[in-house]
């Protein structure tokens, strides 16, 4: 790929956010993502984290639950209500496995969840789909948004079509 050309799909790479205050397990999910086409940027903290959000624009984020300045759930929940963040892809990623946790998750807005501590191979493979499971959201959309064109400008050109021929005028403004 030459320098002035734009990446394809297929050159771009994913980008996850990992949002963690635990620098070991920061560095266990690294190590475990390694092998996939990705990119990688860190948050420390659930501030940091809808910080890296704006900056980064991540395809998928593994969150932690227990962070401090805001917790995974409030940083699940801001991202998931507002547009321009609510397609982004929430993997959280936590120690905690109450029933009450899980159910919190899933009202937050979470599209998944592991516990701690995380096996690789459930991991890589939870990224990995999540990952298609997004292109196929944005290919969706990117369908819909060309139908919903299509139609438009198919009504412009009924509408057009329908003008009466001996309304018509040149240039000069002459019928």
């Amino acid at each position: 790929m030459s320098a002035d050309s734009e990446p394809t799909s297929s050159e771009t790479k994913n980008r996850i956010l990992i949002a963690d205050d635990n620098q070991t397990n920061v560095e266990l999910l690294e190590a475990y993502l390694c092998n996939l086409p990705v990119e990688i940027e860190i948050a420390v903290d659930g501030q940091d984290t809808l910080e890296k959000v704006s900056s980064f624009q991540p395809h998928l984020i593994l969150l932690d639950i227990m962070m401090p300045r805001l917790s995974g759930f409030e940083v699940c929940r801001s991202l998931k209500s507002d547009p321009q963040t609510r397609g982004i892809m929430i993997l959280m990623v936590t120690a905690l496995n109450e029933l009450g946790d899980i159910e919190r998750a899933v009202d937050a807005g979470t599209d998944d969840f592991l516990s701690k501590p995380v096996n690789k191979v459930e991991l890589v493979k939870r990224v990995e789909n999540m990952l298609k499971l997004r292109h196929v959201t944005d290919e969706v959309e990117r369908l819909r948004q060309y139908i919903e064109e299509m139609g438009e400008d198919n009504g412009h050109r009924e509408q057009t079509d329908l003008q009466d021929p001996e309304d018509e005028t040149d240039e000069d403004g002459r019928k």
